[in-house]
């Protein structure tokens, strides 16, 4: 029998958090930041794209 370990950012509010506190530690640029600039990080910290794309879309729904 395999036991399946939770996911970290399985939870879309909390992939959002991440995704903030990530940009907020990245430099702006005419009030931009690069989106490579924050997705990179993030999946390498073991986020699915599926996680990502879910986290993006709490944040843009909650107006962040």
């Amino acid at each position: 029998m395999k036991y399946v370990a939770p996911r970290l950012f399985a939870d879309p509010a909390m992939a959002a958090r991440k995704l903030l506190e990530i940009a907020a530690t990245e430099a702006a640029q005419h009030r931009r930041i690069h989106i490579k600039k924050i997705n990179a990080p993030l999946l390498k910290e073991g986020c699915t794209p599926a996680e990502y794309g879910a986290g993006m879309a709490v944040g843009a729904c909650k107006g962040i």
